[in-house]
């Protein structure tokens, strides 16, 4: 089995997200439901890893 990497990841989130977002009738832009919020909660977190993860390459 391959290990995913960070970026993999983040972008699996990032259309988790999206899909979720696509079907959900009680998300909002302003207000997200349990679920919303967990699969938000955990692109923001691969997010900031990745990103953090890419300026330590860059320095």
């Amino acid at each position: 089995m391959t290990k995913r990497s960070l970026y993999d990841l983040y972008m699996a989130a990032a259309a988790a997200v999206r899909e979720h977002d696509a079907t959900c009738t009680t998300c909002s832009p302003t207000a997200r439901c349990a679920t919303g919020r967990r699969l938000f909660g955990e692109l923001v977190r691969f997010q900031d890893d990745y990103l953090a993860q890419q300026k330590t390459k860059r320095a």
